[in-house]
């Protein structure tokens, strides 16, 4: 790709997904198509159908898919080889055609009827699962787990009762942010991305590497307004700051004077 990139004129050095992002903006048209076929080439989502088939094992199952303290900071549950933790979510209305156009190898059909294929085949992922006769999967997962459970280890209340009224997070940390009434589908709407890539990023003491590493430059947020975006959901959060501090002095403390140290509901022991 890079060589045929070079001998077209456009001088490459790296094909990384922001990389490429960044020449489409200025390619020729015909260059541009292809970039952006690389990119939708380059999806893990579609990558998972080879992890499949180097997985799956003689019975036409896939085991060994969860390794449990897998994390090692965490101790979470980890994942691996497929990636169950990270599949693409559907939200195409006819999966069911699409499938059978996959299975049938009918890729012309698919072509004609939908804008990009690695798109419908990034949408089938989870379809390739099939349970046992008489079971079924459900798919669930906790709402905003880490910013609730957060709040209530910090006492941050006026969070505690966002979620305890079933109000929308990011929209209620943007507004307290920027001093403005923003609604997820009224006023300010705009800014409620404001609100949530600071709630994803900086949840946990993170700053403007965080905003970076979520993705906020790419989605329009100017590089400028990053620290005085930090500044703001910081301010608007004084007892989740606060509690940082004191989960660190604690820890501190525990590892240097090999004792048992307590901060609120959070007891730790080294």
């Amino acid at each position: 790709m890079k060589e045929f990139l070079n001998g077209s004129g456009m001088e490459v050095d790296s094909l990384g997904k922001k990389d490429v992002t960044a020449m489409i903006k200025t390619a020729p048209e015909d260059l541009a198509e292809v970039l952006e076929l690389r990119l939708q080439l380059a999806k893990s989502s579609v990558r998972k159908y080879q992890a499949m088939q180097n997985a799956v094992c003689a019975d036409g199952r896939c085991h060994g898919m969860f390794q449990f303290y897998g994390a090692n900071r965490s101790g979470r549950w980890a994942g691996r080889l497929i990636q169950m933790q990270n599949l693409y979510r559907n939200s195409m209305p006819d999966l069911e055609q699409a499938r059978d156009l996959v299975k049938a190898g009918d890729y012309d059909t698919l072509d004609m009827l939908y804008d990009s294929v690695p798109e419908v085949l990034a949408e089938l992922v989870r379809t390739s699962f099939i349970p046992r006769p008489g079971y079924k999967f459900v798919v669930s997962d906790f709402s905003a787990i880490e910013a609730r459970v957060l709040s209530h280890l910090a006492g941050e209340e006026w969070r505690t009762e966002v979620f305890r009224e079933g109000r929308d997070i990011y929209c209620e940390s943007a507004s307290r942010m920027l001093g403005c009434v923003v609604e997820k589908h009224g006023q300010n709407s705009h800014l409620r991305q404001r609100g949530k890539i600071a709630e994803l990023a900086l949840g946990y003491g993170g700053s403007v590497g965080a905003l970076k590493a979520m993705g906020a430059t790419d989605m329009g947020i100017p590089e400028e307004e990053l620290q005085p975006l930090v500044d703001m959901w910081r301010s608007s959060n004084p007892h989740i700051t606060q509690y940082w501090w004191a989960a660190d002095a604690a820890v501190k403390d525990a590892i240097s004077f090999r004792t048992e140290t307590h901060m609120l509901c959070l007891s730790l022991v080294v």
